[in-house]
């Protein structure tokens, strides 16, 4: 099969979001647009003070019917529900679908990185795999879409204009291995289209 091509869409297995500054109102639209039969797993890296506790999971579990939890080393990702790196740690995720949290480097200066789980969702998930990149600032996810595209995954990104933050978004749609560049209210559907037949 050519590098080009994908697998049909009943072979997804895994959703990795990546968000920075604007990402919570990001991650709010996005997740609310997803019903609570949602058939695979979603693991997000929003970045976040590392010197605080973080209430982001109770604030998106207010906003979708999917289960949302910070994720736990040696979790096994699950269908419909949402696993949200902690602050100051990378998440990333292994054979079988178990999540661990690693203080490993930071990367661009960040910790958790979307790159590393870009990167690790590609290594285990292949062409099973959507990256989506919402508004941000920087440049984190341009490494790891590239990634994930190269593997034959499938990749999402919020159409700059429509973020709040355009750096991530710009910096990804700049790596040219992106599938789709959508306002962020066209992106659940599409997510829905890919992973739901």
């Amino acid at each position: 099969m050519p590098q080009s091509e994908h697998r049909t869409s009943d072979s997804f297995e895994v959703v990795a979001v990546a968000a920075s500054a604007g990402g919570i109102h990001a991650l709010t639209v996005f997740l609310g647009g997803l019903d609570a039969d949602f058939p695979v797993p979603v693991l997000v890296v929003q970045h976040l003070d590392p010197r605080h506790r973080t209430v982001l999971a109770g604030i998106l579990g207010r906003r979708t019917v999917l289960q949302v939890k910070l994720a736990e080393q040696d979790d096994t990702a699950r269908p419909g529900t949402v696993y949200i790196a902690p602050p100051d740690r990378h998440l990333l995720v292994g054979s079988d679908g178990v999540l661990s949290l690693s203080q490993s480097e930071l990367v661009h200066f960040l910790r958790p990185s979307a790159d590393l789980l870009f990167e690790s969702v590609a290594g285990t998930y292949g062409a099973r795999a959507v990256a989506v990149v919402l508004s941000g600032t920087g440049n984190d996810g341009a490494m790891g879409v590239d990634a994930v595209r190269s593997r034959g995954g499938t990749v999402i990104v919020q159409d700059p204009r429509t973020a709040e933050f355009g750096g991530m978004p710009d910096a990804a749609v700049g790596t040219g291995a992106v599938d789709f560049v959508l306002p962020l209210a066209e992106i659940p559907a599409v997510i829905r289209g890919l992973v739901d037949r």
